[in-house]
């Protein structure tokens, strides 16, 4: 009995190794996963901002950092739902790359920024008052067109005031499936803005394919690094379980190695049993000694047998007399049940009866018992009408003196009315007066602010030209003592003697004056000089040789995946060509097995790419000229699947094959080939078999069917068909 548990156990802990090894498998697969999610969103949300950044540089917001009223790039203001970005950027245009200022006086001080930079171009947008813009419907030809949806709902803004912008913006502007409907609604409306999911953008008679931007947007940007911490920690968390898994790995090996001592030990206890098996032969054959003695002991009880069989014949000659003793008693009984019955029947009948006057009487009682209660009620509700008759009298005196004092307040109210009346009209002019007066100082402090507000943009003009013309003066300053510098070192002079030096060669058709512009515009080209420049040459050239390194580690890793890849795809190929060659020539044999006389093989469509090929098979049954699938019968084509099926099985074995109903389409003949092959392979594997032949299951060692007597209840009956086979019996009964 031990042997066995241990066996038990030995597998038990085979499968909590197997499920140990896979678990660490799923961790290590999941843990892969994490890493590239957290990878890829890492990746996404270093290309948003870059494309982010990318923006800001063409739109200038750099360059305005220090202008006041400066609110941001549009992309940072606005949040889009997930499939409208490409939509959104086509609508936008233009206004992609600007800057968002809080108004016309900040727009014009940046634009002045911007040209006085001298670093390249920008784009400002300044905030329109609120309620100026308006939202779709919009333009002259009324609410959208079927088909197309508006793209302003799809884009939300960031900061209240960014909505009057892109109510201006995407006023006109709406979304249309597929290019030809974009293009039709775009000649039918030319007043719209008309756009595709895809990024396509019909309007003002141009009409443009493809996106052209990202879809990067601060909202974008931020979902991408909260996505990315989010699979960082998956990752960690994956990590974490890998772990866990290897620790619990080590812990099954460590119980399936304890397993498999245990086992050792139980076959040194159980040749032990052997032992004790041969001792308890040696005693067996003194029992069997004990039981020839035991026999002669039966011979003496079969004579007492012999005696009793005797007395039994003699009880047998009784028993006729007794069992007419017996008949006639039943009779009697029978009469007797018969007259119980019909006394059970009238006994029943009269309690009946007497239940039904019961019923009736309780009713009658009932009702008596209610007439008499509402007589009852009746005495007292005429007794209380008297004392109600005469408290009515004295409620209606009091009643008759409440309305001579309520005439009297009346009157007293109606006085107080009008005196209330004649106030009410004196505070209402005197409140219009005030209201009047408070307008005109609301008017007066408005005119003001205005004046004020104003006041404060002239003077941060004037401070700002006073900030260029002192930068512009520091500027010269530096410029001329640099000058000086120059001159005192490259010409070893003072700068007072180069203003009689004679004029340097011209080229022909050039002024001095034209000269000395061209120069300075040259210089002013080339901007100023950035003092960071050999710490920002320094940090790209560190940027570059680590780039460099990690992309030299990049192509050395992808020549090792090269490497590998090449060697499995040679090891693939090897072992399809193998099995290739195994399954084509066992098949050839099994189609002249099935099919005699006939020719089949296997071809491959490209052999020279088998990583690619297919498989053809070609079928020429005995008689038959022809070598397509589709020309032969069906109990054929069923008997070419057998052969290839077959095949492979014998190519690459198997412990047991299941087959449900491969014999539907065969005939006698060749289903009799089909049996011989069963028999073939019967010897090297188990085969089961689903089928409804009678010829299969008489070849069958053993059959399982399924039956449901007039009961309802189906069970599962097993025959065993060979030699010393016993009688049928029900296997786990299952209700139906």
């Amino acid at each position: 009995v031990e042997a066995p548990a241990l066996a038990d156990a030995v597998a038990a802990a085979a499968q909590a190794l197997a499920a140990a090894e896979a678990n660490q498998a799923a961790a290590e697969e999941h843990r892969r996963g994490a890493d590239a999610e957290a990878h890829r969103w890492q990746a996404r949300a270093e290309a948003l901002g870059q494309a982010l950044d990318e923006a800001r540089a063409r739109a200038g917001a750099e360059r305005l950092a220090g202008v006041p009223g400066v609110v941001g790039t549009l992309l940072e203001l606005v949040e889009v739902d997930e499939p409208w970005q490409a939509a959104f950027e086509a609508a936008a245009g233009d206004a992609l790359a600007a800057v968002v200022v809080d108004g016309g006086g900040t727009a014009v001080a940046a634009l002045a920024v911007l040209r006085d930079d001298g670093r390249g171009g920008g784009a400002v947008a300044p905030l329109p008052d609120p309620g100026t813009a308006r939202a779709f419907p919009g333009g002259d030809g009324g609410p959208p067109p079927p088909g197309a949806d508006p793209v302003r709902p799809r884009v939300t803004a960031r900061l209240p005031a960014v909505g009057a912008l892109l109510d201006r913006l995407l006023a006109r502007a709406v979304s249309v499936a597929g290019w030809e409907a974009a293009l039709t609604v775009a000649s039918e409306r030319p007043d719209l803005v008309v756009v595709t999911p895809g990024g396509d953008r019909f309007s003002g008679g141009i009409w443009r394919t493809g996106a052209t931007g990202a879809g990067a947007t601060g909202a974008a940007l931020e979902e991408a690094a909260t996505r990315a911490e989010a699979a960082a920690s998956q990752a960690v968390s994956a990590a974490e379980s890998l772990q866990s898994c290897r620790r619990r790995l080590g812990e099954v090996r460590r119980e399936a190695s304890d397993a498999t001592r245990a086992a050792e030990a139980a076959a040194v206890r159980r040749r032990s049993l052997e032992d004790n098996r041969r001792r308890a032969g040696a005693e067996l054959a003194d029992a069997r000694r004990d039981a020839e003695t035991a026999g002669r002991q039966l011979g003496e009880g079969e004579a007492r047998i012999a005696g009793e069989a005797q007395r039994v014949a003699e009880l047998e000659a009784v028993l006729p007399a007794l069992e007419a003793e017996a008949a006639a008693e039943a009779e009697r009984a029978l009469a007797e049940r018969a007259a119980r019955a019909r006394l059970a029947d009238r006994e029943a009948a009269v309690g009946a009866l007497r239940r039904d006057l019961e019923v009736r009487a309780a009713g009658v009682e009932e009702r008596r018992r209610l007439l008499t209660r509402r007589l009852q009620e009746v005495d007292q509700r005429l007794s209380r009408n008297v004392a109600e008759r005469s408290e009515a009298a004295a409620r209606r005196q009091r009643l008759a003196a409440d309305v001579e004092v309520v005439d009297r307040l009346a009157a007293v109210a109606a006085d107080w009315e009008q005196a209330l009346v004649g106030a009410l009209e004196r505070l209402r002019s005197a409140r219009r007066d005030q209201t009047d007066a408070t307008r005109a100082a609301t008017d007066r402090l408005e005119g003001l602010r205005r004046q004020r507000a104003t006041a404060e943009r002239q003077l941060a003009e004037v401070r700002e030209r006073l900030g260029r013309v002192e930068l512009e003066d520091a500027e010269a300053r530096v410029r001329l003592e640099a000058l000086t510098e120059t001159v005192r070192r490259d010409l070893d002079c003072e700068p007072e003697a180069t203003r009689d030096a004679p004029c340097p060669p011209l080229p022909a058709g050039t002024s001095p004056a034209s000269r000395r512009s061209e120069l300075e515009r040259e210089l002013r080209l080339m901007g100023p000089v950035n003092p960071l420049a050999l710490e920002e040459l320094t940090a790209l050239q560190e940027r570059h040789g680590f780039l460099e390194a990690q992309l030299e580690d990049v192509r050395g890793a992808r020549r090792e995946l090269s490497k590998v890849i090449r060697a499995i795809d040679e090891e693939i190929v090897e072992v399809f060509r193998s099995a290739y060659a195994d399954v084509s020539d066992n098949f050839e044999k099994l189609f002249a097995t099935l099919f005699p006389g006939g020719q089949g093989r296997l071809r491959l469509t490209d052999p020279d790419h088998p990583l690619e090929t297919g498989i053809e098979i070609e079928a020429r049954p005995s008689g038959k000229n022809v070598r397509r699938l589709s020309l032969l019968s069906g109990g054929e084509r069923s008997l070419v699947a057998l052969a290839f099926l077959f095949a492979v099985f014998r190519s690459r074995p198997s412990p047991f094959y299941l087959m449900d109903e491969v014999e539907a389409a065969l005939d006698d003949v060749n289903l009799h080939r089909f049996l011989d092959l069963l028999h073939e392979f019967r010897e090297e594997a188990q085969l089961v078999v689903v089928s409804h032949q009678k010829r299969t299951m008489e070849a069958a060692d053993c059959l399982y069917g399924v039956t449901m007597p007039p009961g309802g209840s189906s069970r599962v009956v097993s025959e065993s068909v060979g030699a010393g086979a016993g009688p049928s019996q029900p296997v786990s009964p299952a209700r139906s």
